[in-house]
């Protein structure tokens, strides 16, 4: 065997540690060979990826630019309702949107002006006949045969799904039961209302954000802002869920079911000094009449949450083995009163690049990623809560994580 092997022979060279899921290696973070099959198998395989709101593309000629792992697509609206297409010109395969968001008659490729209407037909192609008789396409050509690629499309709530593959189950299959319901209740078919969107980019590898999301138990130790105003704490009731064979993952938290003594707050004390002047930022209005709130992942990329009166959908966007892009959108409803609507934009406060929660968790994965990069032949411990995969009623397990390797180790072949 080779003993210094390449990064792309990386994962068929290393094995996984023999204690299966309580054990990760550090060296799939690191790897550009593992990367990219992630990309093909997760991202543009059988799978179905957030792209946006159908509320962002109001109107017939409405579009918006999004991302699928590493590859572009673009949202579209007309007579027959949403589309998703491929962002690549069946021409010389160049992008034909450029902008985020954007209305047209027709979408133009700059480079050579092949024009497609809002479902991806192709409906013009310069200089088809040519100059002057010379030059142009072959006569036998056939602009039906050169649309933009159309995924498959799933729209839930006001939430827009795509999917390359046409072998994946239908969404709601895909999701499975529990995942749907935590979905219709943030997304029940009210009209959604777009409150706005916030970018970052974070130098570490997807799977280090992705465990964060499905990691409970750090957001009672990590999070200073979440513990000080009980807006998400480890003495209160938890359901932790992993879902499809770890697939996905549903976190179902009430922060008002407090349990135990008290003892678990006087351990807190170091956080009595934190204060807030503008409380609204933390105020919980139960709009939904459980008292709970909801952090729930859909694999490979959407994290849909509402913390207090916040909701939001987190896109994990991969840029590369070391870098992970977040696209926030928040939302609201578009029957959302005045007072709901200032509280939601406040409360946006608690997310995002500056966040007064999510803030932490950056910096965290920042320097997380130089120690594997370090380290690649340490192993992560995962035995917080045992060593299954079953559902928890604690915030105090790891079992998601657990539930989520078993996943990955099975669908790569590790």
């Amino acid at each position: 065997m080779n003993p210094n092997p390449t990064s792309i022979d990386m994962a068929t060279s290393r094995r996984w540690p023999e204690e299966g899921i309580t054990r990760v290696p550090a060296w799939i973070y690191s790897d550009p060979g593992l990367f990219r099959r992630e990309l093909d198998e997760f991202f543009a395989g059988d799978s179905w990826n957030f792209v946006g709101l159908d509320c962002e593309v109001p109107e017939k000629g409405d579009y918006k630019r999004a991302w699928i792992g590493d590859r572009q697509v673009i949202i579209t609206r007309d007579a027959d309702g949403v589309h998703v297409l491929e962002n690549r010109c069946s021409h010389r395969g160049g992008a034909v949107v450029w902008q985020n968001k954007g209305h047209a008659r027709m979408l133009t490729c700059p480079y050579h002006q092949w024009g497609f209407n809002m479902k991806g037909e192709c409906r013009g192609v310069s200089l088809i006949k040519g100059v002057h008789g010379e030059g142009g396409m072959p006569p036998d050509f056939d602009m039906k045969q050169h649309g933009l690629r159309r995924l498959r499309v799933a729209v839930v709530g006001g939430s827009v799904w795509a999917s390359f593959s046409d072998t994946v189950p239908d969404f709601e299959t895909y999701c499975g039961p529990l995942a749907m319901k935590r979905l219709r209740r943030l997304m029940p078919g009210r009209p959604l209302k777009l409150l706005g969107h916030s970018r970052q980019l974070i130098p570490c590898n997807w799977k280090l954000y992705y465990e964060n999301n499905r990691d409970p138990y750090h957001g009672t130790l990590l999070h200073t802002f979440f513990i000080t105003f009980g807006l998400y704490r480890a003495d209160s009731r938890h359901d932790t869920s992993p879902e499809q064979g770890g697939m996905h993952s549903v976190n179902v938290a009430a922060p008002g079911d407090r349990q135990g003594d008290g003892s678990f707050t006087k351990e807190l004390k170091r956080f009595k000094d934190f204060k807030l002047n503008d409380m609204e930022a933390v105020k919980f209005a139960d709009e939904y009449g459980d008292g709970e709130m909801t952090a729930m992942q859909l694999f490979p990329s959407a994290f849909i949450q509402q913390h207090a009166n916040v909701l939001a959908v987190r896109l994990i966007n991969p840029k590369g083995v070391r870098a992970t892009e977040v696209d926030w959108t928040y939302f609201g409803y578009a029957d959302d009163d005045a007072d709901m609507q200032r509280i939601r934009l406040k409360q946006a406060n608690l997310l995002g690049p500056s966040g007064f929660v999510s803030m932490d968790d950056s910096e965290l994965l920042k320097q997380l990623q130089r120690q594997v990069d370090g380290y690649p032949d340490s192993k992560a411990v995962l035995e917080m809560g045992g060593r299954d995969v079953k559902p928890q009623v604690t915030m105090a397990t790891e079992v998601g994580l657990r539930a989520f390797y078993d996943f990955y180790r099975q669908r790569l072949g590790l």
